[in-house]
């Protein structure tokens, strides 16, 4: 009898140590740039505060460079299918589930970083937010990430639109923005140039500058080029830090809240990555010889209005949200 004793109870200490381990969850996270980038210090964080946080229970294996999805659009599909976890991801293709996410990629929209960030932190971008799981995408939207603002380089020096005027401006392929290129200088944006061939097109007189943000001007040496970096902060989209649902579900409820709650207390601590890798990249810059204009409000001003028929033609299915945004920082 007692060795029948002794046998039920390693059993159910078997089964007690098996219900434990089944009830680890291992999840991917996908992120495109390289280690050592803003977000991906911040996915780094966020997966070792979700362990720490569920004690074990949940733990996620962060992949940078591409190495897991080569990029954005397909690790969304794989996140919408439930073959990934989180996928640290740029607001754009999300607009495509939250037609509304689209007004906050406008061109001159923001008076400021801090100006974008109390509509993100606000109403405006939490219901944004909100909106990505109830869009029946299969996504969760976490929190937001600072991916700093796009500003014009240049191998002239610019301090009005008329300055503009004729320049070849090599932009990403999304129709805004050509569009936006075109109103200021009178040429619709170069397309086809890959980040990589960037420095060679302007080197080459094939385009006569750019426009990205101060790392990557940086990082990719096209200063060395393009020797004026205009401070007009044309726009600011954010980072989303993204869930799938469907892999989400075999989460316990309580995990799952820790996850999200998570998430957001990464957001300060990507915004300081951010804004210290920015810093030294504008440092290196600097002290390359690099002439940085800052515009003045009138000028500034003159951004904004040369935008108006683009507001037209790509805002006004959200007029209201754009107003609201607009009016959020008076």
């Amino acid at each position: 009898m007692k060795k029948l004793l002794t046998l039920a109870l390693s059993l159910l200490l078997v089964c007690a140590l098996a219900a434990v381990a089944s009830a680890e969850v291992t999840l991917k996270l996908s992120e495109v740039h390289a280690e050592g980038y803003p977000t991906a210090l911040a996915d780094h964080e966020f997966a070792r505060l979700v362990e720490e946080k569920t004690e074990g229970r949940v733990k996620i294996e962060v992949y940078t460079n591409g190495s897991l999805y080569a990029d954005e659009p397909t690790s969304i599909e794989a996140l919408q299918i439930g073959d990934l976890g989180f996928a640290r991801v740029s607001a754009s293709p999300v607009g495509a589930f939250v037609p509304s996410i689209n007004a906050i990629q406008m061109p001159y929209l923001y008076n400021n970083a801090e100006h974008m960030w109390k509509v993100l932190d606000g109403e405006i971008g939490q219901a944004m937010l909100a909106g990505i799981q109830s869009s029946g995408s299969g996504l969760i939207g976490l929190c937001y990430y600072d991916a700093g603002s796009r500003s014009f380089y240049l191998t002239k020096e610019v301090h009005a639109v008329a300055d503009m005027q004729g320049l070849k401006i090599r932009t990403q392929g999304n129709p805004m923005m050509i569009r936006m290129a075109e109103l200021l200088t009178g040429i619709p944006g170069v397309t086809g140039i890959g980040p990589g061939e960037v420095y060679s097109a302007i080197q080459n007189g094939v385009v006569d500058g750019a426009e990205n943000n101060w790392p990557t001007y940086q990082n990719m040496s096209d200063y060395e080029v393009a020797k004026f970096y205009i401070l007009d902060s044309h726009t600011r989209v954010p980072e989303i830090l993204l869930a799938s649902e469907a892999a989400l579900k075999a989460i316990d409820p309580e995990d799952l809240e820790i996850i999200k709650q998570v998430a957001k207390d990464t957001q300060e601590f990507e915004k300081a990555a951010w804004a210290a890798k920015e810093k030294e990249s504008e440092a290196i810059v600097r002290a390359a010889g690099t002439t940085v204009v800052e515009l003045t409000t009138e000028a500034y001003k003159g951004f904004q209005d040369a935008m108006a028929p683009l507001y037209e033609e790509f805002g006004k299915d959200y007029a209201d949200v754009i107003e609201q945004i607009r009016t959020t920082d008076q």
